[in-house]
């Protein structure tokens, strides 16, 4: 079981969404002003611009470019202005880094004193930045958090722990910010106080902040979820996954719209979560139970707890967040194992085991250019073709040096992936 729990030090890849394209006009001119806002992409779902993308390389072929990173971060790369930015810990200190298309260095600002991971799979920089295009928001396990002007330059800062109360996480902060129009919202879910907290984006002021205590057992009050935005009945939500609940809260002012419970029916105080939820039309996707139960919910408001629950399944993923793409999501085990849903009706259309490895899989899956990328930990990516159709085949493994937990991007033809190690760049 402690093996299984320490899992939560790296939950960063499964951190930060926006809506997908069409459900909400709120974000759609901050996705139009960057390739990769967020850590799961600019469809909040963990795929990529149509295109082609490489499916085959190594540590000597295929690699564009490499940077040696020379500090300890799990965070996965967002892009700004064309530029790559990314959080790690150097010299014990909170750090941003930007790094442009060519691999070079542009700029890098530190963000206080870094807290280093519990864990040896963490560090204290898992959660992502989210970028609007013209600014960044960068967020570490101290409580470090501030906006950075496209050119690192300070626009505001706080410590959130500092403000609003200890971390009192058992493991690793992984949760990543996520925007609105007006905002930048953090979630906050630990044993004692848990909320939601609204940052107006151009001061850092506090615009609202709703409470989410929910008050389960022990470490199931922990999450290290990252909240996605949604439109429910025609208002602009933030939908929760944390503390056996999922939630919807309005957008504007944190009102609570509604909330559905039941995740945990045994009442099992060892139940955190890690993967976060996924959008796929009127439904929003909750990887739950430890990697044991996948539900579909539904958004509307007015609906009793029997007519909310779409589907259920009695498996899942416990750290990699699914893809969405389509009408069907696109499950990673964190044993490897790759199963293709129906996302109206839950029935499983293909399933594939990748090979067996004593390493799992911490990333979270990338769908570019209709192939499916799943990244081991020992930084072996296996590329899944035909993932569309009704028998996906393996394409290729391709190994790099390194450990990796953070989640691979794809932009302009480019895969981006992060090891511990270093940033590559894969063309």
């Amino acid at each position: 079981m402690i093996a299984v729990l320490r899992l939560l030090a790296i939950r960063v890849f499964v951190s930060s969404a926006i809506p997908l394209l069409g459900l909400s006009l709120l974000c759609e001119s901050l996705m139009a002003q960057t390739a990769w806002p967020t850590w799961r992409g600019p469809n909040g779902n963990g795929t990529a611009a149509a295109g082609q993308y490489p499916t085959a390389w190594s540590e000597n072929e295929g690699i564009r470019w490499r940077v040696p990173l020379n500090g300890r971060g799990a965070s996965t790369p967002v892009d700004i202005a064309g530029r790559l930015v990314l959080t790690l810990g150097v010299g014990e200190e909170n750090t941003v880094l930007c790094i442009d298309r060519d691999g070079k260095e542009v700029w890098r600002t530190s963000l206080g004193q870094e807290r280093a991971g519990k864990n040896a799979k963490a560090s204290g920089a898992n959660s992502s930045p989210v970028t609007d295009g013209e600014n960044v928001y960068a967020y570490f396990k101290s409580g470090d958090f501030a906006c950075l002007t496209s050119e690192g330059k300070i626009a505001w800062r706080l410590n959130i722990q500092d403000k609003y109360g200890e971390d009192s996480l058992w493991w690793d902060l992984g949760t990543s910010p996520i925007l609105t129009k007006d905002c930048v919202v953090v979630a906050v879910m630990q044993t004692g106080p848990s909320f939601l907290l609204a940052l107006d984006k151009k001061t850092g002021l506090e615009r609202w902040r709703a409470d989410r205590w929910l008050d389960v057992r022990e470490e199931a009050n922990q999450s290290y979820t990252t909240p996605t935005l949604a439109t429910v009945d025609g208002e602009d939500a933030i939908v929760t996954l944390g503390a056996d609940h999922v939630t919807a809260h309005r957008v504007t002012d944190g009102e609570l719209l509604w909330k559905l419970g039941g995740f945990n029916p045994a009442n099992d105080g060892y139940f955190r979560s890690i993967a976060s939820p996924v959008l796929s039309g009127d439904l929003v996707i909750c990887p739950y139970a430890r990697g044991s139960t996948l539900t579909a919910v539904r958004l509307a408001k007015g609906l009793d707890d029997n007519a909310r629950v779409a589907w259920k399944l009695d498996f899942g993923s416990d750290v990699p967040t699914p893809v969405v793409s389509a009408g069907r999501c696109y499950l990673l085990s964190d044993r490897g194992s790759v199963s293709c849903l129906d996302t109206v009706t839950g029935n499983k259309l293909w399933t594939q085991d990748l090979p067996k490895s004593n390493k799992g899989y911490s990333s979270s899956p990338l769908l570019a250019g209709g192939n499916l990328y799943c990244v081991r930990e020992d930084a072996t990516t296996f590329v899944l073709q035909g993932v569309e159709g009704s028998e996906p085949k393996m394409a290729s493994k391709n190994t790099l040096d390194g450990y990796a937990v953070a989640s691979p991007i794809a932009i302009d033809g480019r895969i981006y992936l992060r090891t511990y190690e270093n940033l590559y760049c894969i063309e």
